[in-house]
């Protein structure tokens, strides 16, 4: 009787500890929206502009082609080499860019950056085909309305934005693309975070940067920190061997979200290089 007792109690927990896993691969399958699109870290709130850092800017609407709104800003360069296009990372808004628009003008050049939908000001709710929905209409833009040569755009994503930025430079035929701080895929990551769970079979997004960076014809940068804490510095590896030629590595220092700045004039050197070469 105690050794029946004791095998019941022994199916028990084991039929409990399959029941609890099963029940977490649901809520990562159920969430997996809400694990990667992150608009309401630090907030949603425009919590300033670029006039901030002494910048001219335009509010600019477009309207996708499913008919959302989104919200933007173009930044005007002084006699502006051309333009770059920015695509930002899986958290925050626009406002949280300063940084990068100011490099971008001290490099001679106007840019134009964009929220997602359901970022910002931005209407809609994030998906990965909404995110290229939204790239698209960002190109159109700046070629439709504002009249800018495709020869004359340069595409830049960070993290998650270079996701996007590798689909447009695909699509399109921009002057080069800028991948900084990228994942090869959101699934090859997602293993890598969650190495106890089946992630890949259960993954409903994408991204996958590196499978695009193969379309790619224009010069390609990948910009990535030996220090990366969040995307480990061998996807920046891995995006660079996929990549076809032209293309260049530029090695920066610090964490994710302050490399570009931590790494000071060699962060704006290499990318004055690279876009030096353009021209």
């Amino acid at each position: 009787m105690r050794a029946s007792g004791t095998m019941n109690s022994l199916w028990f927990i084991v039929l409990v500890a399959i029941g609890g896993y099963v029940l977490v691969l649901l809520v990562l399958y159920l969430l997996q929206a809400r694990l990667l699109y992150l608009p309401g870290i630090p907030g949603r709130e425009i919590t300033a502009t670029p006039a901030a850092i002494g910048l001219r800017h335009e509010d600019v609407e477009l309207l996708t082609e499913d008919g959302v709104r989104l919200h933007g800003w173009f930044v005007p360069g002084r006699d502006a080499r051309g333009v770059v296009l920015f695509f930002h990372g899986n958290a925050g808004n626009i406002s949280h860019r300063l940084d990068s628009l100011r490099i971008f003008h001290q490099l001679g050049y106007s840019s134009f950056i964009i929220d997602y939908r359901g970022y910002g000001l931005s209407e809609g709710r994030p998906t990965e085909q909404g995110t290229y929905r939204d790239a698209d209409a960002a190109w159109r833009y700046l070629v439709e309305q504002r009249g800018e040569a495709p020869h004359g755009i340069v595409v830049f994503g960070r993290s998650l934005g270079a996701a996007v930025a590798a689909y447009l430079a695909g699509a399109e035929k921009p002057r080069a693309l800028i991948v900084e701080t990228a994942f090869t895929s959101v699934p090859d990551l997602a293993a890598e975070l969650y190495p106890m769970f089946p992630v890949r079979p259960l993954s409903r997004f994408r991204y996958d940067t590196r499978a695009r960076l193969a379309g790619v014809s224009c010069p390609v940068l990948i910009v990535h920190s030996a220090d990366d804490e969040i995307i480990p510095f061998s996807h920046g590896r891995s995006l660079f061997e996929a990549a076809r030629e032209p293309k260049q590595m530029l090695v920066i220092r610090g964490g994710h979200n302050e490399g570009f700045i931590v790494s000071g004039n060699v962060y704006l050197d290499g990318l004055a290089s690279f876009l030096r070469r353009l021209e």
